[in-house]
């Protein structure tokens, strides 16, 4: 019978593995920047609501589309897969903190403001459901294809770690942040270094890269 996920190796490796890279990833993100003007517009608890439920969606689906690939490919070619996916994100990451400008988190929240401000002259929001919905709506489509679903599906190809633990790490550390950002986003805000967060996550991902590969070989 197998243990519990947060007693097993492999559980407690995804669980911090996952916490960590979400919480690195989502930090000054474009979906970070709009919990926070959301927050300061309307009721904190509405926009976390929303927020976090598109989060916790997309985390769903990458994880569904990691594992899928996982399950599809060769298990002899699975390990290696996840090893290049890890290296190559990370590198990449690397070389984009080099180019990175200074003020990337200005822009961040311009963007996200932006977006914000065109859809709510659309649809004035009025009561509690409506800032829901469009909290969900927003973060939903901002979080796809940006780097913290890549990171989750990257970490969903890799076998070393567990479906539960990821899932656990991952959703964690989208409340966390989630929560800071409708909390004490202002202040976070002003503090954020962009380019140092790229580099800390993209080496990160060199390192799990590295893991991968020793294991392979060993």
């Amino acid at each position: 019978m197998p243990v519990p996920f947060l007693i097993s190796d492999s559980g407690w490796a995804a669980f911090g593995s996952s916490l960590l890279a979400i919480t690195l990833a989502e930090l000054g993100d474009k979906t970070f920047f709009m919990a926070l003007i959301l927050a300061a517009r309307h009721r904190p608890r509405w926009v976390f609501i929303g927020s976090f439920a598109a989060l916790a969606a997309v985390t769903l689906l990458s994880l569904g589309l990691g594992y899928g690939l996982r399950t599809l490919l060769s298990p002899a070619i699975v390990p290696l897969l996840a090893a290049l996916l890890f290296l190559g994100f990370g590198i990449k990451l690397l070389l984009d903190s080099q180019s990175m400008a200074a003020d990337v988190a200005d822009e961040e929240e311009k963007d996200a403001e932006q977006t914000i401000n065109a859809a709510e002259s659309r649809h004035p929001l009025h009561s509690a459901w409506s800032v829901i919905r469009e909290a969900f709506v927003l973060v939903f489509i901002a979080e796809l294809g940006d780097r913290t679903q890549f990171t989750t599906i990257f970490m969903a190809t890799a076998p070393g770690f567990s479906f539960a633990g990821l899932l656990a790490g991952t959703l964690v550390g989208h409340g966390l942040i989630t929560w800071l950002a409708v909390s004490a986003g202002r202040l976070i805000g002003r503090r954020l270094n962009e380019r140092l967060l790229y580099r800390l996550s993209g080496g990160l991902f060199v390192l799990f890269g590295l893991v991968a590969i020793k294991q392979l070989v060993a």
